[in-house]
């Protein structure tokens, strides 16, 4: 059974830091692109950082330069350091696999609520 469980949300002062992590089972962990997604509260579900399987990263605008995207195969887990956070990087923040070989293939986790007040 696939299982994606993420860890480390919490509540936050703007300007303060907080980190994310994710780990799978379930999964060839060092064959999937991972990836975090965040949805707002009244908003659409938004991709925020992706690593693929060989540490290439990409970033959506709004985080570009405060949040960071990583992964350790060995530990089966992929983190976000999200950096100088703001009122509006609250959200509840998700994890995502997808596998190379077969895109089909991808899986969700239920998701870790980070607020940052201002």
């Amino acid at each position: 059974q696939v299982q994606l469980m993420e860890s480390g949300g919490g509540l936050v002062q703007a300007g303060e830091s907080l980190s994310l992590s994710c780990l799978a089972s379930g999964i060839i962990f060092s064959h999937y692109t991972m990836n975090w997604y965040r949805q707002a509260p009244g908003k659409e579900r938004e991709l925020v950082a992706t690593i693929s399987t060989e540490g290439s990263t990409n970033y959506a605008d709004s985080v570009k330069g405060r949040f960071s995207i990583s992964r350790d195969n060995t530990k089966r887990t992929v983190y976000l350091r999200l950096n100088t956070l703001k009122p509006e990087d609250t959200a509840d923040y998700y994890c995502h696999a997808r596998d190379t070989f077969d895109s089909v293939l991808n899986y969700w986790g239920r998701g870790t609520r980070v607020t940052v007040s201002s």
